[in-house]
C-alpha cells in the first residue's frame, strides 16, 4: 500500500513545526500531528524566551517566520558576574557582529509559524500520528513515542528548579542581558520589547526546596529577591506576568534514529537531548538539528528514500559531537558554580577573569555560541 505521507512529524512545538516548513519547501509531503494548536494570539499567557543565535535567525527567515523588532529584542552586550568579582563581558561592537544573540518572545513565534503552516499546502495537520515513510520525534523531553521506540534516555537531574517570569524595570534594558552566578544558583536578565524597552524575561535557577519557596512569595516579596540577586542593577522591578517554573536535567538519547514495526524513525529537539538552560543553547541545538536533517534528506542520493537507514545515521552522526560537546560544557559549568567553600569560589571567578582576558579563546567561544 502506498504511504500517504513521506514524513509524519508528531511534536506540536516550534521545533516540529520548522522541520515541517522546511521539508514542506522540499516538496514532500508532510503530516504534522497537532492535536492542539500553537499559540493563535499574543495573550496566552506563555512567559517564555529563547535567546536565539544567528544561524537559528537565519533558518526562521527562512521559512518567513521570524518575528519583528518588537518581539526579537537584540542583544548588544552581554555581562556575565561570578560570586566573588569574577567577570566576563561580551560586545556586539568589539565582535565586529550586528547583535550577540535575539530575545524572541515565544507566543509571537509560535503564531508566525502557525500561521505559515496552515497556509502551506504540503502540510497537513493531524490529529494523530499516521504512516509514512519517516517519523520524525520532536516531542519534548518527556516524549512517550521515545519510550515506545526502545530508546534509552539517559537522564542527570540536576537538584535545582528554573523560575521564569517577565519584569518591568526601573531602568531600560539598553539591549544589554545579564547573568549572576552564585552558589547554586544562576539568574539570567534578558531584553525584551525592542531597543527601547524597559521589560525582561528572567530565568532563575534555583533549589528546588527555594524554588517553591519563591513561586509563594507575594509578587514583592519575589522582586524584592530578585532585586538583591540582580544587586539593583535595573533598579525598581515589578513583577507582570505569572510564575512558571520546571526541573533540571542533562539528558541524551542512546539512538537517534532506527526502525520500529517496519518504518524508520528519527529524534529530534528535546526528544533527543536536553542541556542545562545556563547559557540559552537549548532552541539553537533543536533547530540546529531540523537545518541538519533537512540538509540530509535534500542531499540524499536520488536512489535512496526518505527513511533509508544508512542516510538517518548520517544526520545522527553530524549532530551527536556538538550536542556532547555543548552538553558537557554546561554540566562543567553548572557543577562549579554549585560547589560551596572559598577554594571553589576562589578558583571559579580566577577562571572567569582569566576568560575575561584571554582574547582570541574568548572571541572563538562567542562566535561558536554565536552560531557564526
Amino acid at each position: 500500500m502506498t504511504q500517504p505521507f513521506d514524513i509524519c512529524i508528531r511534536g506540536n512545538g516550534i521545533v516540529g513545526h520548522t522541520l515541517a516548513l522546511l521539508l514542506a519547501r522540499e516538496r514532500l509531503r508532510v503530516g504534522l500531528v497537532s492535536p492542539s494548536p500553537l499559540a493563535t494570539s499574543s495573550g496566552s499567557g506563555d512567559v517564555r524566551a529563547y535567546a536565539l543565535n544567528a544561524r537559528s535567525r537565519a533558518l526562521l527567515e527562512s521559512v518567513r517566520c521570524w518575528p519583528d523588532v518588537l518581539h526579537a529584542t537584540e542583544v548588544l552586550a552581554m555581562q556575565v558576574n561570578g560570586d566573588d568579582g569574577g567577570a566576563v563581558n561580551f560586545s556586539a561592537t568589539e565582535l565586529g557582529v550586528p547583535g550577540l544573540t535575539w530575545i524572541v518572545d515565544v507566543p509571537a513565534l509560535e503564531i508566525r509559524l502557525a500561521e505559515a503552516v496552515r497556509f502551506q499546502p504540503h502540510i497537513e495537520l493531524l490529529d494523530s500520528p499516521q504512516p509514512a515513510a519517516l517519523s520524525v520525534i520532536c516531542e519534548g523531553k518527556t516524549s512517550s513515542t521515545r519510550a515506545e521506540f526502545g530508546v534509552d534516555f539517559e537522564v542527570t537531574r540536576y537538584p535545582q528548579k528554573a523560575i521564569a517570569a517577565r519584569l518591568r524595570c526601573e531602568v531600560p534594558h539598553a539591549q544589554i542581558a545579564y547573568q549572576w552566578f552564585s552558589p547554586g544558583e544562576i539568574l539570567a536578565f534578558l531584553p525584551l520589547d525592542g531597543p527601547q524597552g524597559n521589560a525582561v524575561a528572567i530565568v532563575w535557577s534555583v533549589r528546588e526546596d527555594r524554588a517553591q519557596a519563591l513561586l509563594e512569595e507575594s509578587p514583592a516579596a519575589f522582586c524584592q529577591q530578585l532585586q538583591a540577586a540582580s544587586h539593583g542593577r535595573l533598579g525598581q522591578l515589578s513583577l507582570i506576568s505569572e510564575r512558571g517554573a520546571w526541573p533540571l536535567q542533562m539528558a541524551r538519547a542512546d539512538r537517534w534514529t532506527g526502525v520500529h514495526a517496519g518504518a524508520s524513525w528519527a529524534l529530534a529537539g528535546d526528544a533527543a537531548h536536553n542541556v542545562h538552560p545556563l547559557a540559552g543553547q537549548g532552541l539553537n541545538l533543536g533547530l540546529s538539528d531540523v537545518a541538519a536533517l533537512t540538509t540530509t534528506l535534500r542531499e540524499r542520493e536520488y536512489w535512496r528514500q526518505v527513511g533509508d537507514e544508512k542516510l538517518l545515521r548520517r544526520y545522527e552522526r553530524s549532530r551527536k559531537a556538538e550536542v556532547l560537546a555543548m552538553g558537557t560544557a554546561m554540566d562543567g559549568l553548572q557543577q562549579l558554580f554549585s560547589r560551596s567553600g572559598a577554594p571553589w569560589q576562589t578558583a571559579r571567578n580566577w577562571g572567569m577573569n582569566g576568560f575575561e582576558r584571554s582574547g582570541p579563546v574568548k572571541r572563538w567561544v562567542a562566535r561558536q555560541a554565536m552560531g557564526c
